[in-house]
């Protein structure tokens, strides 16, 4: 499922140079609230696994030693600008369930979508002494002078919502999040629902260079190809996953395609961005099927009000499941390669049902 690097091997000494070469380049925010209740609504579960279940680390097999989490510093890197209801979800997650566990030092950066600054945020956090590092990653390649630096102290790394392309128990332990191909099969049934099998679909792509966008990409065409060979898929264009360059996108769409009856977009702010440009352009309600990725409130709000169709969740409650990974690994038992998690599907009748578990 990623590619397999072989493992860094760089001097501890180069390591430290280029993070002492990066201090004060990036703050960071210092936790130490009180406990605070973590939101256990709409928990992240995970999935069975089936047949093989991928390889597993221990803290023998990657090395380091055993610490106590309470005490640690752990540092969290954010990746977006907290303008998306999945990054302030995510962030809040973290930071909740950091404070009822009562660990007093968790470090939190934001990226602000910027790669090179998520970089240097983490640097600055191994600078800073953290013993666990949690990433929510930009992009999923580029990661090798961050992973050189943690290998050398032994830093394990939780990547959660995406993947880097590295190697698992090496050069970081483990990556939570999403079945993202699983996610775009799932979207491709409900158009081909929402279509009865024919008609021409329109796909909002996510930021390019990471795996979120390829692999829902490639679950969606996969599945249309399969199952609805009338449906044809006729225009393609990222929307980065941000709610002003979907609403962008697909004004540029209904001049160029005036005869397009679904959108896939492959998060819920593009969906909602394509919503106000179809408002302005006239359309009513339910003209245009859409269907999204994501489970934000406003996206299930906009199913109940018939503007979404339907709405794969993907479930951005990251901090009971990521300790949880952490202090097992700790303990000494193995953790897997991915822990993937399951997640809802919101649609009709289900929307209004679901609308408070919604973030």
């Amino acid at each position: 499922m990623t590619m397999e690097p072989g493992r860094h091997t760089r001097t501890a000494a180069i390591a430290l140079a280029v993070v002492l070469a990066a201090a004060g380049c990036a703050k960071s925010e210092e936790t130490t609230a009180a406990p605070a209740a973590s939101d256990t609504q709409g928990r992240q579960v995970v999935q069975t696994p089936t047949g093989d279940a991928g390889p597993t680390c221990t803290l023998a097999k990657f090395g380091g030693t055993k610490f106590d989490l309470k005490a640690a510093t752990v540092g969290f890197s954010q990746s977006e600008k907290e303008a998306n209801p999945f990054r302030i979800a995510e962030t809040r997650s973290i930071k909740d369930e950091a404070a009822k566990l009562g660990i007093q030092k968790l470090r939190v950066t934001n990226a602000q979508s910027q790669f090179s600054k998520q970089i240097t945020d983490v640097q600055q956090l191994i600078a800073q002494g953290a013993q666990l590092l949690v990433i929510a990653p930009l992009n999923s390649d580029g990661w090798e002078p961050v992973l050189q630096q943690a290998s050398a102290k032994k830093i394990p790394i939780i990547t959660v919502d995406r993947k880097i392309n590295a190697t698992s128990c090496g050069d970081y332990l483990t990556f939570i999040g999403s079945n993202f191909y699983e996610q775009g099969r799932r979207a491709a049934d409900q158009m081909i629902k929402a279509l009865d099998g024919k008609g021409k679909v329109a796909i909002l792509l996510g930021a390019p260079g990471n795996n979120v966008t390829t692999e829902r990409t490639n679950g969606f065409k996969e599945q249309v190809r399969k199952q609805a060979p009338g449906i044809e898929i006729s225009f393609e264009q990222t929307g980065e996953f941000a709610r002003e360059k979907g609403q962008q996108v697909t004004e540029q769409l209904i001049q160029s395609n005036p005869d397009i009856n679904g959108i896939y977009a492959e998060n819920d702010e593009m969906a909602l961005g394509a919503v106000t440009a179809l408002k302005g352009a006239g359309k009513e309600a339910g003209d245009i099927k859409i269907v999204s990725v994501d489970g934000t409130r406003s996206a299930v709000q906009g199913i109940v009000d018939g503007w979404l169709y339907s709405v794969i969740e993907s479930n951005p409650r990251f901090g009971p499941l990521a300790f949880e990974t952490a202090q097992k690994f700790l303990d000494g038992q193995a953790i897997p390669d991915k822990v993937i998690i399951s997640d809802r599907e919101y649609a009709g009748d289900t929307a209004k049902a679901g609308l408070d578990e919604a973030y």
